[in-house]
C-alpha cells in the first residue's frame, strides 16, 4: 500500500489563522493536527493539537502540574481563552522541524518512519508541488493492524 491509497482530503490553515480558530477546527473535525500553509500556498509546518495546548495552558501549569490542581474548575475550563488574539505562527516551535511530507509513492513503512522521526500525527502528501491531502496516524494504524 502506498500513500496515494491512504491519503484523504485534509483542512489546512495559514500562519496568520487565529489560534482559537485552529483549535475549533481541530475539535470540530476531530483532527490530530493541521497542515500549515506558508505564503506560497505550500505546506510549511504541521501543527499538532498539542502545540495549540502548549500555547493555551499557562506556563506555570506546564512547569508545575500541581499548580494546575489549585485552579478552580470554573476557571480551568476557560484556559483556551488564553489563546486570545494569537495566531498559528505563535503556536509553532521557534526552531523549525523536519516537515513531514511525502510523495504519493511512499510506502506505509516510509510514512510510519517519517511520523516517528518527526513526532507528527500526520504526513502531508504532495505531488508536483500540489497538496493532495494527508495520511493520519489513525488511518496508517488502521491499515497496518488490518493486515496483521
Amino acid at each position: 500500500m502506498r500513500a496515494r491509497d491512504l491519503v484523504a482530503g485534509f483542512p489546512a490553515v495559514t500562519l496568520d489563522t487565529p489560534a482559537l480558530d485552529a483549535a475549533r477546527l481541530l475539535a470540530d473535525q476531530d483532527l490530530p493536527g493541521l497542515i500549515v500553509l506558508g505564503g506560497d500556498g505550500r505546506p510549511c509546518a504541521i501543527l499538532p493539537g498539542t502545540q495549540v495546548l502548549r500555547l493555551a495552558v499557562p506556563r506555570y501549569c506546564q512547569d508545575d502540574p500541581a499548580l494546575a490542581r489549585v485552579v478552580d474548575e470554573a476557571h480551568a475550563d476557560l484556559f483556551l481563552r488564553g489563546l486570545g488574539g494569537r495566531t498559528v505562527r505563535e503556536c509553532l516551535p521557534e526552531q523549525p522541524r523536519e516537515l513531514p511530507m511525502a510523495d504519493p509513492d511512499a510506502t506505509v513503512l516510509e510514512l510510519a518512519a517519517l511520523m516517528a522521526r518527526t513526532h507528527s500525527p500526520l504526513v502531508a502528501v504532495m505531488e508536483g508541488g500540489r497538496l493532495l491531502g494527508a495520511v493520519t496516524l489513525q488511518s496508517l494504524l488502521d491499515h497496518v493492524l488490518a493486515t496483521t
